[in-house]
């Protein structure tokens, strides 16, 4: 009984008796793929057979096909579209609010991206001393992405922003994000004596007991924080972000015309522990202290900082005695020039006046001093005086707000 055999290029019945008709809704799938979909089809029916094998295949006599599928060859016929990757993920808008401290900082990062926009809080205070807050316009963040832009920069200012921070999640906002720069009790994460009181661990207690959205547990943005360990301080209501800001750094020493004469302090083995996988491509100089008597002093562990410009790099100062103390160290040993980089510059009762220009010679003055905006009390204060220059946090988080 003559049959016809399946071909992979052309449609081909497999019974001499024609079938009945399908409805016509594949030709319209497949019209809708070649418009909507933006592919096409090419069908090819050129086959090098011998023939004995075209014999057998009957190729040479008419081919009995579907009906519904003979319009689709019309609708294919055209050139041929290159696969378009899918498209990226859309950027979302995020209604942003900040503290008193924060509206410079605030206002640069609205600068930095479109889709931010920046919203007010009325920060006043009753006669008694409390907070007196008001969200302005609550009514109109519901269904959006919040942001809030803290400072812990003191005590006396931390009740009124845990109060801000733990009102915006309740009025029904799509996700919350807290922008907290500068982790302020991250270096007081131990005990070493019976008695001694961990408030890293307090803290991050009360910021993951913040209300969960709409969109689930708040993201909490926290930049160079002192230990890394400290992530697993914080609850399952809140989910850490820890970020850096020494790829600020690393693109601001590519623009000093000593580019590639740089070697990196640490000024201590915590600080090469934080840092060096992120400037493993430039020499290293390690630091260390050790006890003489009743003395600590800072000694070169590793390293040669003959003839190099040395930039000595840790998360926070405050004082400034260790970096004044590796910077004589530095010095000594032969180092050409001595810059210094903190992401969070503490400083409290004006301790940046020590590094203000006291001579000449790098044993007495920093080249630069390069700080970021995660403390805006001390911007406000070492703006414009050497050798300190700021190198703000607001492009990254801008993007940090988009994660």
């Amino acid at each position: 009984m003559a049959s016809t055999l399946y071909s992979p290029f052309r449609t081909l019945s497999l019974n001499p008796e024609p079938k009945p008709a399908f409805s016509t809704r594949p030709t319209s799938f497949l019209s809708f793929l070649s418009t909507r979909r933006n592919f096409s089809v090419r069908s090819q029916s050129h086959v090098d057979l011998s023939p004995d094998i075209a014999a057998r295949l009957r190729l040479d006599q008419p081919t009995q096909s579907f009906t519904p599928l003979e319009p689709a060859a019309e609708a294919v016929v055209g050139p041929a579209v290159a696969f378009v990757p899918p498209p990226k993920r859309a950027r979302k808008n995020v209604l942003l609010f900040y503290c008193e401290e924060m509206s410079d900082l605030a206002m640069r990062v609205v600068a930095e991206s479109d889709t931010i926009e920046l919203r007010s809080i009325s920060w006043k205070k009753f006669e008694d001393g409390f907070p007196n807050l008001f969200i302005t316009n609550a009514h109109e963040i519901r269904g959006q992405h919040v942001a809030f832009l803290a400072s812990f920069s003191s005590p006396q200012v931390i009740f009124e922003q845990l109060s801000i921070i733990y009102a915006l999640p309740r009025l029904f906002i799509s996700s919350f994000t807290v922008v907290l720069p500068f982790f302020p009790t991250g270096s007081y994460e131990r005990m070493e004596d019976e008695g001694d009181v961990a408030t890293a661990f307090t803290l991050a207690r009360i910021l993951s007991n913040i209300p969960i959205s709409r969109g689930g547990p708040t993201s909490l943005v926290i930049f160079d924080i002192h230990a890394l360990q400290e992530r697993f301080y914080f609850g399952d209501s809140v989910l850490p972000c820890f970020e850096s800001a020494v790829p600020l750094l690393k693109s601001r020493l590519q623009e000093l015309p000593d580019s590639d004469n740089i070697s990196i302090a640490f000024p201590d083995d915590g600080s090469w522990k934080r840092f060096h996988k992120q400037l493993q491509h430039f020499p290293v100089i390690v630091c260390n202290k050790v006890r003489e008597g009743e003395q600590r002093i800072v000694r070169i562990k590793e390293g040669d900082p003959r003839g190099r410009h040395v930039v000595i790099v840790d998360d926070l100062v405050q004082s400034g005695s260790t970096l004044i103390e590796c910077q004589k160290v530095l010095a000594a040993h032969g180092a050409a020039k001595i810059s210094a980089y903190v992401t969070h510059g503490i400083f409290p009762n004006r301790s940046w006046e020590r590094f203000i220009d006291n001579g000449v010679g790098p044993e007495n003055r920093l080249s630069h001093f390069w700080i970021t905006d995660s403390c805006q009390l001390t911007v406000d204060e070492v703006k414009n005086l050497p050798p300190f220059e700021i190198i703000s946090l607001s492009g990254a988080i801008a993007n940090a707000l988009q994660i």
